[in-house]
């Protein structure tokens, strides 16, 4: 097992501690006389990361006194009443999908039990004492408002909906609101075909 003149663990050792400290050695002297963009990797391939300060600024500029702007505030937060003490309803969120013979015994319209293959959102509010006429519903693409002098509920809906597709129905029998909303997602064209 003579190969190349190594031959035994012993001088292998020898020859591993002998070629690291003079790498070790060289790259010393090479840090030394290397300028700064000699020391780049590939973390540093491509644009620089903007500084959040700078982006800060540049929304301040448009008018100081703001201390936010339009985009960062969500939809439906000026239904937020923290002072508000009437307590929120139950509720539940069920996804829903159209499914006919063709999807459930033949697989023809390509859908899939998953969230991006429904096409509405139902909502179901538990509203104990309450009657009908008491109830004041609002709907906006990406939120729902219910006010009742009991209850008072703003929900950030997940999806954006079609507000104006939207039905309710009030079963006085169980105390409950039924909202079905229309959803309204960008890829819905690919996925409901």
């Amino acid at each position: 097992m003579d190969c190349l003149g190594v031959s035994s663990a012993k001088s292998l050792r020898a020859l591993s501690a002998l070629l690291s400290s003079q790498q070790d050695e060289e790259e010393e002297d090479e840090c030394k006389d290397v300028k700064a963009y000699a020391r780049l990797g590939p973390g540093h391939i491509g644009p620089l990361p903007k500084n959040e300060k700078q982006v800060s600024t540049a929304n301040t500029k448009k008018n100081s006194k703001d201390i936010w702007c339009e985009e960062e505030v969500a939809e439906g937060s000026q239904y937020d009443d923290l002072t508000d003490p009437r307590p929120q309803p139950e509720y539940e969120i069920i996804l829903k999908q159209s499914v006919g013979t063709e999807d459930l015994f033949l697989g023809l319209s390509r859908k899939d039990p998953s969230s991006m293959c429904c096409e509405a959102m139902l909502v179901k509010i538990k509203l104990p004492d309450t009657k009908a006429k008491e109830v004041v519903l609002d709907v906006k693409e990406k939120f729902l408002d219910l006010r009742t002098p009991k209850y008072k509920l703003g929900l950030h809906l997940p999806d954006p909906v079609h507000k104006n597709e939207s039905k309710a129905q009030f079963f006085s029998e169980r105390e409950e609101l039924e909202v079905t909303l229309l959803m309204k997602r960008p890829m819905d064209f690919i996925n409901m075909q």
